[in-house]
């Protein structure tokens, strides 16, 4: 086993030296520390202004373009590739093999993902559990725990996205430390986690989000903060998985935030408008028309002049340099299927907002002259809003269809709502009636009022739909490509990367992998 060896390992550098072994696996924990206490033990933040410093870094974590991938570019890959509202995009094994279902433990993207994800835990744990070690006196215990609810936030954001891709997942809530032939036992576990299930990191997270929903910043005007409503909006997001499943909670929290005063905004375009395509018209510029709206409840700005946004090459056209990066064909291109279900609806307003055509030098999908391309980000500069009021909204609509205290009445309405404020009529009286022909209406809703938002598969997941929806996809989407195995119970869950089965005897493979 590898703890054997590592003692072996430990045992041999003993005869060289009386150093402590630094063992650092990839993707776990960084030891950098800002000096040490009279007791010799390692201290990471000297006072308030180191504390400050550290948490601006993690606020900008989001925007770093390798951590991207994580919060954003593979996660649409998956969420939107994956499932029917988008092509894979370009020719690639890495991004093929999403569409066709063909995904397999060494899949580099998923390895990605998942080391992304961990140095996120790490960076938020090194915050959560050393604030309250700051020695100088500078720091209130009110203001440790609203230090350790902002880590706690980040950390659970990661841990929630973590938990519905693979399912079973580590909950690293410490730092590892040096490893000494002394202390072998107590720190092997820590560079070696334990596999937690669904249940625990969901429970975990709900442990956490209550603490933040009392000790974290209240909201202001600024949505980039991780806030007691950034909790209230996460705690409503996990009552609806199936896991930890209570619709009464769902409904609790949805209707706490909007009586801390979210709401929709009056048109769908605000939300990704910019103030102007420059190519067009020289006076304007690529940045938000419209930051902070009523309906953000947590998003992530790309300020003019600092991080740069790498997504935008990743998925379309950049208008703040229009002809940059766009010799090669994009990724999460818009499906037939998609466009029709628009289409059909009489939706322009949502289509446009969220699919835009270009001419471009490919035609791997469609004609090279008349191209679409996801349009929910338009350039570097454009905001990512990673929870929006109308997603919460629409699972409170989700909560009184298949709750205990069912309402199909009050879920079509919010149904309603959604659908008027881009100009579509009500739902019919026979569907308003029905169960199932409303919980077919209220999918279909959440797919257009969403689309490229992170949420398709994860909808499709938790509703029970993936068989349904994917297996017959071919017979809709005649540019889809020919999936390598159809979809199934196993297919719920990514593969853990085989990396991690490899170097740790803790896990295992998720099944059909």
């Amino acid at each position: 086993m590898k703890l054997k060896y590592i003692i072996l390992g430990i045992a041999a550098a003993s005869v060289v030296s009386s150093c402590d072994l630094q063992y650092d696996p990839k993707g776990l924990y960084s030891d950098i520390t800002e000096g040490v206490t009279e007791d010799e033990e390692e201290l990471t933040f000297k006072n308030r202004e180191d504390v400050e410093t550290y948490l601006r870094d993690l606020y900008d974590r989001p925007t770093e373009n390798n951590t991207q991938n994580n919060w954003f570019r593979d996660l649409m890959m998956i969420s939107d590739a994956h499932s029917d509202n988008a092509y894979a995009g370009t020719s690639g094994a890495e991004v093929v093999s999403i569409e066709n279902n063909a995904v397999d433990a060494p899949h580099m993207m998923i390895e990605r993902l998942w080391t992304r994800y961990m140095d996120d835990v790490a960076a938020a744990n090194k915050l959560i559990c050393n604030v309250d070690k700051v020695v100088d006196g500078s720091l209130s215990q009110d203001e440790i725990d609203e230090y350790k609810a902002q880590g706690m936030i980040f950390r659970s954001i990661v841990w929630f996205d973590m938990a519905r891709l693979w399912g079973n997942i580590p909950l690293m809530t410490e730092i590892a430390g040096n490893i000494t032939a002394d202390n072998i036992e107590e720190v092997y576990p820590a560079y070696f986690p334990e596999q937690k299930t669904e249940v625990e990191v969901y429970r975990k997270i709900e442990e956490d989000m209550l603490f933040a929903i009392e000790h974290a910043p209240s909201q202001t005007g600024d949505k980039t903060k991780w806030t007691k409503n950034v909790a209230r909006a996460l705690l409503a997001k996990l009552y609806a998985e199936k896991p930890i499943q209570d619709y009464g909670k769902v409904i609790q929290y949805v209707d706490e935030l909007a009586s801390q005063g979210y709401d929709l905004v009056d048109d769908y375009e605000k939300l990704f408008a910019l103030d102007g395509n420059p190519n067009e018209d020289p006076t304007k510029n690529a940045i938000p028309a419209y930051n902070n709206t009523i309906e953000s409840i947590l998003e992530v700005h790309f300020i003019v002049g600092s991080s740069n946004k790498n997504v935008i090459t990743i998925f379309g056209r950049d208008w703040a340099k229009w002809d940059s990066q766009f010799t090669w064909a994009k990724w999460v291109t818009p499906s037939r299927d998609l466009i029709a279900a628009f289409e059909a609806e009489g939706d322009t307003k949502r289509l446009n907002s969220s699919v835009v055509y270009y001419s471009c030098n490919w035609s791997k999908y469609y004609p090279a002259d008349h191209y679409p391309f996801m349009f929910k980000s338009r350039s570097r500069y454009s905001n990512w809003i990673k929870f929006r009021y109308a997603d919460l909204l629409l699972l409170k609509a989700e909560a009184l269809i298949l709750g205990p205290g069912q309402n199909l009445g009050a879920a079509a309405d919010i149904i309603d709502r959604i659908r008027g404020r881009v100009g579509l009529g009500k739902l019919s009286a026979t569907v308003r009636g029905n169960r199932e022909l409303l919980l077919e209406a209220y999918l279909k809703e959440r797919r257009l009022e969403l689309a490229f938002e992170w949420q398709r598969w994860f909808d499709l997941v938790r509703l029970g739909k993936v068989e349904e929806v994917m297996n017959t996809l071919q017979d809709r989407d005649s540019g889809h490509l020919q999936f390598v195995n159809l979809f199934n119970e196993d297919s719920y869950k990514m593969p853990i990367p085989q990396s991690v089965i490899d170097t740790n005897d803790n896990f295992i493979q998720n099944p059909g992998y």
